[in-house]
């Protein structure tokens, strides 16, 4: 199943539009489980690293320096050169700034792995990046959408989705490390749980789907016209964060981590945020959603062109 977790997450993207476009009125119930499926996903992820590791990996100042640099000064410049070519609906457009203001702190660790990136540093780094996020989100929303509309990020729906996808999937996952380190039990529980990952992403992605589906309704012609923008943010940041790799002087391994987080977004852990929202906005969790799909689609891409752009010889 790693082998072929691409084509697994690909399928579930599929499958996830089917079920969605067939059994509509299961949108609602799959909404609620995907804050579980999320953050069953997170423990598996940050259970593969040590505690001591995550906390040596902190103290990289350059490397955290540059994730920092690419996520919220580039990818914020990146975004309002794009925001006034976006469609005009406003919770299409609130929906876009959720979702690119926001670097991804869940399958950005698969990705970035599987083209060679020194993903332990990005593991470490999500607390930090969902934090500064959290803190920067409505101060952004304020700057492109005026204060009329930066009240709806509120602090609850964010909290909420930090102590429940981060703070408790970490906090589980150190303390299956501690048994693992005293226990042979504790040992065979981590290989149990890491085999789980690719099944646990694929439920993901299903669940994200399919229960989103059922909102395109009238709005599809607008939620057409931000996949280009989508696609081709992922194209500009894939040069921006070589340039700031190299403006930082990364090694290949960290540089192509910061390509990384540059250009994946928080797609699955801002969508309790989208789906928060009034009803006048709900068409927002479908733009966030929507770039799911793209972005998945440009990460099969990226894992070969990222190596490409920066290769093992390169030195920043």
């Amino acid at each position: 199943m790693e082998r072929h977790q691409v084509a697994f997450y690909l399928a579930a993207i599929a499958a996830g539009g089917v079920v969605g476009w067939a059994v509509p009125d299961a949108g609602p119930g799959l909404e609620h489980a995907i804050t579980p499926v999320l953050g069953a996903l997170l423990f598996v992820t940050f259970l593969q690293v040590p505690a001591a590791e995550l906390v040596r990996s902190l103290r990289t100042g350059r490397f955290l320096g540059a994730a920092l640099t690419v996520n919220f000064l580039v990818v914020p410049l990146v975004v309002a050169a794009m925001f006034p070519f976006l469609p005009d609906d406003r919770a299409v457009r609130l929906g876009v700034l959720l979702v690119l203001l926001c670097p991804c702190v869940d399958y950005v660790i698969v990705f970035s792995g599987l083209a060679g990136a020194r993903n332990q540093q990005l593991l470490a780094a999500t607390p930090l990046l969902l934090v500064v996020q959290m803190l920067l989100l409505p101060l952004f929303l304020v700057l492109f959408l005026g204060s009329a509309l930066s009240d709806v990020a509120r602090a609850g729906p964010f909290l909420k989705a930090f102590a429940f996808l981060i703070v408790v999937p970490l906090a589980l996952a150190w303390i299956v490390q501690a048994w693992a380190a005293r226990r042979d039990s504790g040992r065979k529980a981590v290989t149990v749980a890491g085999a789980t990952m690719v099944p646990l992403m694929v439920a993901t992605l299903l669940t994200v789907v399919a229960s989103q589906v059922p909102k395109l309704d009238d709005n599809l012609a607008d939620i057409a016209g931000v996949v280009p923008f989508y696609a081709l943010f992922l194209l500009v940041m894939a040069f921006a964060g070589f340039a700031v790799a190299r403006l930082f002087r990364l090694d290949v391994p960290a540089g192509r981590a910061i390509v990384f987080t540059g250009a994946t977004r928080n797609s699955l852990v801002v969508l309790p945020l989208a789906l928060a929202l009034p009803d006048d906005l709900a068409v927002a969790a479908v733009a966030v959603v929507t770039q799911t799909l793209v972005e998945v689609v440009g990460m099969v891409v990226y894992v070969r062109a990222i190596p490409r752009l920066l290769p093992a010889g390169w030195s920043g």
